[in-house]
């Protein structure tokens, strides 16, 4: 948590295919600035974290968000 966006932050998942933003604390919902990944984001074929796939992931300022497989 820093108060500045981190844009091509990378982590690994466990499959691939579409992933889904399901909550941000920093959406305009909750008073917030809106960064993040425009509610979906792709897996990538890029090896990271012991996984074949990774996100390359927009993370908000002071926030929290939460990914599920589509």
């Amino acid at each position: 948590m820093t108060p500045v966006p981190r844009r091509g932050y990378r982590i690994g998942v466990p499959q691939a295919g579409g992933w889904r933003e399901i909550f941000n604390s920093d959406s305009a919902f909750y008073g917030g600035s809106n960064v993040g990944n425009a509610g979906r984001i792709a897996a990538d074929p890029v090896a990271v974290h012991g996984q074949a796939q990774s996100l390359e992931l927009v993370l908000p300022p002071l926030a929290t968000i939460f990914l599920r497989p589509d």
